[in-house]
């Protein structure tokens, strides 16, 4: 085989030249972008249809991130549980729908309440609007619910309030605080699904079997070969014996690549991840059930919800708040909690 006649290498694969023609090398890993995709969410604007805005960035996509890591959906009902537990239920504003309202604002950062009138135009109920679906309107105080077959539904003009949590781009939609967790919230996944994937795979992450035995006749190795190809698959982890009479110390090897670096490899993704999760959060691990990894443990649960009340709770119940502004009736109260030290 010549030059001129060498086979075209493949996809990231660089063969040998004239030189040594049993040699190949090739190059893994794709070119990373100097821009990361992350920050053309800086440069979108809400793209408008004439009638409503759209969001920056998919509500949907938020929605199904939710339940991307468990770190990442408990920090989020924790702080469900805690302002539900001290919300006091008024008669136009259920406990369900207050829970519905509030878990719209801290899963996509917007938070729906529909005000329903009576005929003689006095508030009847607040009910919640799936923010999901949510739209608002270009004109002042309009909304739509789109549904996900496209069916739009108008609200009454100035019907529908808005809870969100400011961002920097742009004034429609509300920014979720933990955006710059969600990279390491997939990574998360990413390390539980490989996992599953070693499991089921037979073979697990596989290896190479090194073979310098001289008294191994090609047609054993045939019968290695296929020995080796049925114990592939799930439910197939089986040992195989292998007798060579007279042959010598590490005529046969195995070789796995990586497994040095990859022994530990999961559980430090998922400890770093989880860090990182929970710090975008602010929730102290010990109040999600987060195992100690030390003798010293997490710290006491007791004082870590205290300073979490005050420091987390506190603020959020603070920004429900501001429904009670727009509706001109206090329809959001909360038990209030002895601060720490107070006089009694």
């Amino acid at each position: 085989m010549t030059a001129d006649t060498l086979p075209a290498p493949l996809k990231g694969e660089v063969l040998a030249g004239e030189a040594n023609k049993n040699v190949r090398m090739f190059a893994f890993g794709d070119p990373e972008p100097v821009l990361n995709r992350r920050e053309l969410i800086d440069m979108l604007e809400c793209w408008t249809n004439g009638r409503y805005y759209e969001p920056p960035i998919p509500l949907r996509a938020l929605a199904r991130a939710v339940n991307i890591s468990p770190h990442h959906s408990s920090a989020i009902e924790y702080k469900i549980l805690q302002l539900v537990k001290d919300f006091i239920p008024h008669p136009l504003l259920t406990r369900f729908e207050f829970e519905g309202w509030v878990r719209d604002f801290l899963s996509l950062a917007n938070g729906y309440v529909e005000r329903i009138d009576n005929q003689l135009g006095r508030p009847l109920k607040l009910k919640r609007s799936l923010a999901q679906y949510t739209r608002r309107g270009v004109r002042d105080g309009e909304f739509f619910f789109v549904s996900a077959i496209g069916r739009e539904h108008a609200f009454a003009p100035g019907s529908v309030f808005q809870l969100m949590r400011p961002g920097l781009n742009q004034e429609m939609y509300g920014e979720p605080d933990y955006l710059s967790a969600i990279q390491s919230a997939q990574l998360n996944e990413d390390a539980v699904l490989f996992r599953r994937r070693y499991y089921l795979n037979g073979s697990h992450a596989g290896f190479i079997m090194y073979v310098s035995e001289e008294k191994l006749a090609e047609a054993d190795a045939d019968v290695i070969e296929d020995a080796l190809m049925k114990s592939k698959g799930v439910g197939n982890f089986k040992n195989l014996f292998l007798h060579i009479p007279g042959g010598k110390e590490k005529g046969v090897q195995l070789i796995h690549p990586g497994e040095a670096a990859a022994k530990d490899e999961f559980l430090g993704v998922k400890g770093t991840t989880r860090d990182d999760i929970l710090a975008a959060h602010r929730v102290p691990p010990v109040l999600i059930g987060v195992m100690p990894q030390n003798a010293g443990g997490l710290g006491d649960p007791a004082k870590a919800e205290e300073v979490f009340y005050w420091a987390e709770i506190v603020p959020l119940q603070q920004r429900f708040l501001a429904l009670n502004d727009w509706l001109g009736i206090e329809v959001v109260r909360f038990v209030e909690r002895k601060r720490p030290g107070a006089a009694q």
